[in-house]
């Protein structure tokens, strides 16, 4: 992809964290910028912090998609970021796909209901500022993310991050895999599903990933975890339904491979009715990835875009994102400044789970993302 994206630590874990802060950003938002698109022209950057505002109010709406309210603590962001500064959030397609949400880019570009910002999985941000649909900017804690976390000139750069999980319904599996392996065991016919393909969603990307790893493939080598996949589907234990919160509870689909944060919501949110619990595969090291957020470079609201992405940089909303389960990129910094309450961080699962996670490079992604081209319809025949 792009020979100036920075390359990621394959061995980076949440200790790490700790160690990868630079200290809170001092600069202000102004100088802290790069301006950004406003369909071809370049809009006027605000001198400071009240200008952003100011503007951004003057805009009166942020149009976002794919941001399920149930997505790393995504409802509450929202909520928060309308009653700070006044505007309307326009969320549209909550659902949708990092794929979807280029494509939206694509055909909505220069109307007044097209995304002003975007939440994409690695490989769907890198191949977004591969075909010019992004904006740079740089957020004023930008020093504050770590260098192989985001793109240099501010394309994208990662918001929070997880690892691959199993969310299992209880109630409806009667003894819960531990393991990868486990998976192929007959009694779990029908339950084992993803969020949607992995050709377009970046949680089943990863979940292909992580069960590479498990089944003698490496960050270099997905095609294991397709196969693991096909044996999966042939053996009828792997369904081709989109997995969400609603199926994992109700029992459609009782066993999930997803994103811990996801995961760990659901089974706090499913207290008292439902018994779900969040499993880490203890076959393999788990698989880590982030998710990037970005600005459309055809933004309708180019200032209240800008304002939305200082917002969920701020410690402010930083912290949003770990109270929905998801570290933070910005971890690191937040707990060198101790910022962190103590409450969010005993939620979390045990550091222990995350000593061995891997995190794949972006020339890694991107062999990974052919092999799923050339080889999951053939053999998953999905």
């Amino acid at each position: 992809m792009r020979d100036r994206a920075i390359r990621q630590r394959p061995d980076l874990h949440r200790r790490d964290f700790l160690r990868l802060g630079a200290g809170a950003a001092s600069a202000a938002l102004g100088s802290a910028a790069l301006p950004i698109f406003a369909g071809h022209a370049f809009a006027a950057e605000p001198a400071s912090a009240e200008a952003l505002v100011e503007a951004a109010r003057k805009e009166k709406f942020l149009n976002t998609i794919a941001l399920a309210p149930d997505w790393a603590n995504y409802a509450n962001i929202i909520q928060r970021f309308e009653k700070k500064y006044g505007l309307d959030v326009r969320s549209a397609s909550p659902e949708a796909t990092s794929a979807q949400e280029l494509q939206a880019v694509r055909s909505l570009k220069r109307q007044e209901r097209a995304p002003d910002v975007l939440d994409l999985g690695q490989p769907f941000a890198l191949a977004g500022a591969r075909d010019g649909l992004l904006a740079p900017y740089k957020v004023a804690t930008w020093e504050t993310i770590p260098s192989d976390m985001k793109d240099a000139t501010g394309l994208w750069y990662a918001d929070y991050f997880g690892i691959v999980s199993f969310g299992v319904n209880l109630s409806a599996v009667k003894v819960a895999p531990k393991s990868w392996s486990d998976l192929k065991k007959p009694e779990f016919r029908g339950m084992i599903a993803l969020n949607g393909s992995p050709l377009g969603a970046g949680a089943a990307f990863a979940g292909v990933f992580a069960a590479a790893l498990a089944n003698g493939g490496s960050l270099d080598d997905i095609a294991p975890g397709v196969s693991f996949f096909a044996e999966l589907a042939a053996s009828g234990n792997f369904t081709p339904v989109a997995a969400t919160p609603a199926s994992l509870t109700s029992g459609q689909t009782p066993i999930v491979i997803n994103w811990d944060y996801l995961n760990l919501a659901q089974t706090k949110k499913s207290s008292g009715f439902t018994d779900v619990t969040t499993i880490i595969p203890n076959d393999a090291a788990p698989f880590g990835n982030y998710y990037c957020q970005a600005l459309s470079a055809f933004a309708p609201h180019p200032s209240a875009a800008r304002l939305w992405m200082e917002f969920i940089y701020s410690d402010e909303g930083q912290l949003l994102f770990l109270e929905g389960f998801a570290h933070p990129v910005r971890f690191a910094d937040l707990m060198s400044r101790s910022v962190i309450p103590e409450a969010l961080l005993a939620q979390m699962p045990s550091a222990e789970a995350y000593k061995s996670v891997r995190f794949p490079t972006i020339e890694q992604t991107t062999g990974a993302q052919k092999i799923l081209a050339a080889e999951w319809a053939r053999q998953v025949r999905t």
